[in-house]
């Protein structure tokens, strides 16, 4: 059982200023010192006093780095640094410092590679040959175009790294999974900070949010997929929920580009479980082995637990979706409208037509919305609903979701029936619940119908209830922070 360490990168404008972030830095097996972002880099200061490893960097422009002064300047800092005693220090493998390798033996050397554009066809024999200068540890970092990009990531892993001298780093959303799962991948330590264009997150995020400190390279990975999926909450509730239990798996978001993107990253590092998001709720149900029957009537999945090689797809959605409304409201007889012909539309359509509810289902593409109907006994409306045909508007598009919080489905003036519920949870309360209320309307939002949902996923996957709690807690924590930041990254 192998765990990764934690490096947290530190930048600042002074030396002082970088010294004094270094000292800050809480839980980390190794700091790295950014020197190219000062303006006065001293190695002696930067060095001074530290009470944790510390990796020094110098990184150059061409290699995304902000270093702008000659080369010759760049190696005495790094030569310096080497001579002073610093734990790592870290040599582009395309500057071509071969006498610091040489006069090092290697040691304390971090050589690194770099690719902010993709991912080179020619990877493995790059890692190979930086591998025989003898460097004590060789990291890349490259950038992943897609989540199945990572599979390539881990095979490097598996194949180069049996005696810990290799990082791997995905930059990006879609490497972000490399980050948290760093063990996963056999590499030596994950890097935290504030970088945020090449995908780091903070390290207490990584180590709160994440868990990354349990993580080893057997725990079990669940996320959420979809394709735009930073701003999830769901990672939160499921990490609380996997931690107050202690248990030794970790919920991570999988932003894919397509149902196969998914599958191919997700058999190749063997997930356990995942839930399923917009917008491949219904590709997705082609691709399990077998889908519940609630699933297979839905025609769409949001669940998937994988079984020995098998993967099983399940849908809580609908269920999620009845829990909060039929505690506060008797919805048995009422017309409800559908705004959406989506995975989430098919679940509210099955699951309202199962409490005797009449439903109608609107969407700019009609076609779209016949399909959705055609699950059940629903007609299919105009687009907008007209106002007095329905007294539960049910909103099951991403309409009105960060970023476009100012956007609204339905415009003020048609919210005219008693009830109004909008699946989307980031904000808690969107334009269209804060308008319905100014109409007089009963609102309800997604959280609750996310964390009753998610609930069910938990119990599903594990076979052991979440306790009470701490899933809502985790999501207004962490909706919260989204409210506090805008630009927060997962």
């Amino acid at each position: 059982m192998s765990q990764a360490l934690l490096c947290v990168t530190v930048t600042g404008r002074t030396s002082a200023e970088l010294r004094e972030r270094r000292d800050a830095v809480e839980g980390a097996d190794l700091v790295e010192l950014r020197l190219d972002t000062v303006n006065d880099p001293s190695v002696p200061a930067a060095l001074a006093g530290r009470k944790t490893p510390v990796l020094v960097t110098c990184r150059p422009a061409w290699e995304g780095g902000s270093f702008k002064g000659s080369e010759e300047a760049r190696k005495r800092i790094l030569d310096e640094a080497l001579t002073l005693g610093a734990d790592y220090v870290d040599v582009e493998w395309r500057a071509g410092f071969d006498d610091l390798l040489q006069r090092s033996g290697g040691r304390n050397v971090v050589l690194s590679m770099h690719d902010y554009g993709g991912m080179p066809a020619d990877l493995a024999s790059r890692v190979q040959a930086m591998r025989s200068t003898g460097a004590a540890i060789v990291k890349v970092a490259v950038t992943p175009r897609c989540l199945a990009d990572t599979a390539a990531l881990l095979d490097l892993g598996a194949h180069a790294s049996s005696d810990g001298r290799l990082v791997v780093i995905g930059m990006g959303e879609y490497g972000f999974v490399t980050r948290v799962f760093a063990a996963r991948f056999r590499s030596a330590w994950t890097y935290a900070g504030s970088i945020r264009d090449v995908g780091q997150v903070d390290a207490a995020v990584l180590t709160t949010s994440y868990r990354f400190g349990s993580i080893t390279d057997r725990t079990a990975m669940y996320g959420v997929v979809g394709g735009s999926v930073a701003h999830s909450v769901s990672p939160a509730m499921h990490n609380a929920a996997f931690g107050a239990l202690h248990m030794d798996a970790a919920y991570v978001p999988l932003p894919a580009v397509s149902a196969p993107d998914f599958v191919t990253f997700g058999r190749a590092i063997g997930i356990k479980g995942a839930s399923v998001t917009i917008p491949h709720k219904v590709t997705l149900f082609d691709f399990v082995d077998e889908a519940y029957a609630v699933a297979r009537r839905i025609g769409a999945i949001n669940t998937i637990r994988v079984e020995g090689t098998r993967w099983i797809g399940g849908n809580t959605d609908a269920q999620g979706f009845l829990e909060p409304l039929q505690s506060r409201a008797r919805i048995n007889g009422l017309r409800a409208a559908v705004l959406g012909a989506g995975g989430a539309a098919r679940a509210v359509t099955v699951g309202l037509q199962s409490t005797g509810t009449s439903v109608r289902v609107h969407a700019r593409d009609r076609a779209k919305a016949e399909a959705v109907a055609a699950l059940t006994s629903a007609d299919v409306g105009d687009w907008p609903p007209k106002p007095g045909t329905w007294d539960l508007l049910v909103n099951t598009t991403p309409v009105g979701m960060v970023p476009r919080v100012d956007e609204t489905p339905i415009e003020k003036a048609l919210l005219t029936g008693r009830y109004v519920y909008d699946l989307v949870y980031n904000p808690p309360v969107t334009r269209l619940l804060r308008e319905a209320e100014e109409m007089g309307c009963q609102t309800f939002g997604g959280l609750d119908m996310l964390v009753a949902q998610a609930h069910e996923q938990f119990q599903w996957w594990t076979g052991t209830r979440a306790p009470a709690g701490v899933m809502r807690e985790a999501a207004l924590k962490r909706l919260a922070e989204f409210a506090r930041n805008e630009d927060y990254v997962v």
